[in-house]
């Protein structure tokens, strides 16, 4: 007895036995997922600044100087591009955000709540470009909406001449944005609540005599907010530099910022892209200024409810709030669902003259026709995706049990470097990547494509099942190891298998993230290799509806597929263990 307790000792975190010397591999996850996440962005930052300041070797760039700086800063329309982004940014992240906490605020816990919820999350697995494909075919001057109308209500049997889809404001941009970040806020929200005791905190703003709204903000949602608040952040810094959605549905005259950095980097005069990276930086700048503003945005959010709540006022009467807010999810979801109703019926149609609602006919032609040049694109998607997601996975199971060997690893340090690719404007180091692929021959490799992928997977597949790894019960490991299990055996016979289903989930979620990048593939893929998202946008520009809709409608095919496999297998496996299925 001596002996075996001499081999064994009791872990930090939960008093588990585990053998000596425990996991090696989980001991180096950490660092090397470090690297994974920290390494790209510090690398590829380098490789903006450097020729921003005119030093880039490879193209005579010998000497630091203000060169580009000055080019920038005489280009027409910049100040608006950048001025747009900004604006885009916090007005797409302050209207999702309060969709979001009005709807909660008024249905939490609610029957409705729950079935929202389950509308609402599937929304997730679909990329943000096959999400703007759809909604321009609802909202176009020909689309979907007007052709319910017309001519009976309008009197129209021509499409408006109306400038909707690239409006000089981005209002289309904007609102595409808001119905595809309201699930991700959503849902990280549903994270939040569970380590909250927000039933009885509810209970006890309603005994005070407060409303279901004002019960909520007043004592709820500060505490929410907290742990939101990284992803708030995410959801701000993408919206101020996305380019697919900003291709798809935003202003051509000036574009966006982001889109102007695309066409800079893709100009075949290499002198411009000094140009380009000193607009990287003003990028950053931008997102920075954003982020700035966004704080601002926090202090007053804060006044406008400490106020009412220190004059005790109660907003007993909030039946029309609460209706509003629900109004706005369900149509946001509506969007989204229609919008990928769309892309099929387009991918299907045959004549289809305005103002009929439906196709005279449907036909495969455009199928047969797409498919021969889709496969190579089909092909590379799914092998990045399937490669950059199985390492996430593997460096997430790795860290996370390594986070339960020492007890260390859910601060705020860790959370902030999870989100920091996520923070950072893809565009404003994925260049300095480029550069530096192309320096060390790598460029368009892929080993290059599926590390740049990986950089984006990994924090959602962390995020994903970091919550149901660490609220798995201990108890199993403390019986494996009673057994005899060394820790290994027990992650493998024992934990896997009963976390399968979040596994799996977290797996689809990665998939999903990376069918839909499109700036990596389009930077460090150089052209060689494509996938269908990046396809899907290079088509944007074409105009052919029943194109866009095949290659739109394919590229929301595939997360659903992951989802739905995730969901599947668990159920296949563990058919004959009714709590493994669950």
């Amino acid at each position: 007895m001596a002996q075996a307790l001499r081999r064994r000792q009791l872990s930090p975190a939960g008093g588990v036995p585990e053998r000596v010397g425990g996991m090696r591999l989980a001991r180096i996850a950490p660092p090397l997922t470090l690297l994974v996440l920290v390494g790209p962005l510090a690398f590829g930052l380098a490789g903006t600044l450097l020729p921003a300041f005119g030093y880039l070797p490879s193209l005579g760039g010998t000497r630091f100087s203000l060169d580009a700086f000055h080019l920038l800063a005489g280009t027409p329309g910049i100040v608006r591009s950048a001025a747009t982004s900004i604006l885009a940014g916090l007005v797409t992240t302050l209207l999702a955000l309060l969709c979001v906490v009005a709807f909660a605020a008024g249905h939490l816990d609610s029957p409705l709540f729950l079935r929202m919820r389950r509308l609402i999350s599937p929304l997730l697995a679909v990329p943000h470009a096959a999400a703007a494909f759809g909604f321009a075919f609802l909202v176009a001057p020909s689309g979907l909406m007007m052709r319910l109308v017309s001519p009976w209500l309008t009197g129209l049997d021509r499409p408006p001449d109306v400038l909707i889809v690239h409006d000089p404001m981005a209002i289309t941009m904007v609102a595409g944005l808001v119905i595809k970040e309201i699930p991700f806020l959503f849902l990280v929200m549903m994270a939040a609540l569970p380590q909250l005791r927000h039933k009885e905190t509810l209970q006890l703003g309603r005994c005070l005599g407060y409303g279901r709204v004002a019960s909520f903000i007043f004592l709820l949602w500060p505490q929410i907010y907290a742990q939101m608040r990284l992803a708030v952040f995410a959801v701000l810094a993408y919206a101020t530099s996305v380019v697919d959605v900003a291709v798809i549905l935003g202003p051509q005259l000036p574009p966006t910022l982001p889109v102007r950095l695309i066409e800079w980097m893709n100009d075949p005069e290499l002198q411009t892209r000094y140009l380009a990276s000193a607009g990287a930086l003003l990028q950053l700048v931008a997102t920075f200024a954003a982020l700035l503003g966004w704080l601002g945005i926090e202090r007053i959010g804060g006044l406008l409810v400490s106020l009412p709540s220190g004059r005790g006022l109660r907003f007993r009467h909030d039946r029309p709030a609460r209706h509003a807010a629900l109004a706005a999810m369900a149509l946001s979801a509506l969007m989204v669902f229609g919008g990928i109703a769309m892309l099929g019926l387009w991918s299907l149609a045959g004549l289809w003259q305005f103002p009929k609602a439906l196709p005279s006919a449907f036909t495969l032609d455009r199928w047969s026709a797409a498919l021969p040049r889709i496969l190579d694109p089909l092909v590379t998607t799914l092998w990045v995706a399937g490669i950059s997601t199985a390492i996430a996975v593997v460096l997430t199971i790795l860290c996370l049990e390594r986070e339960l060997e020492t007890g260390r690893g859910q601060g705020g340090r860790s959370l902030m470097l999870i989100y920091l690719p996520l923070i950072v404007p893809q565009i404003s180091f994925m260049f300095g990547l480029q550069v530096l692929a192309i320096a060390a021959g790598v460029e368009g490799t892929a080993a290059s494509l599926v590390l740049a992928h990986l950089v984006f997977v990994l924090p959602y597949v962390f995020l994903s099942l970091s919550d149901p790894w660490r609220a798995h019960d201990r108890r199993y490991d403390a019986i494996a190891a009673g057994l005899g299990m060394s820790r290994t055996r027990a992650l493998m016979r024992v934990r896997l298998p009963m976390l399968a289903r979040a596994i799996l989930t977290a797996a689809a979620v990665g998939f999903a993230v990376s069918v839909g990048q499109y700036l990596p593939t389009v930077l460090i893929g150089a052209g060689r290799l494509t996938t269908v998202t990046s396809e899907a946008v290079a088509l944007a520009a074409g105009g052919n509806g029943r194109v866009i809709g095949v290659y739109g409608f394919l590229q929301t095919v595939l997360p659903f597929l992951a989802f739905a496999i995730a969901t599947a297998v668990p159920n296949l496996l563990f058919r004959h263990r009714r709590g493994l299925r669950l």
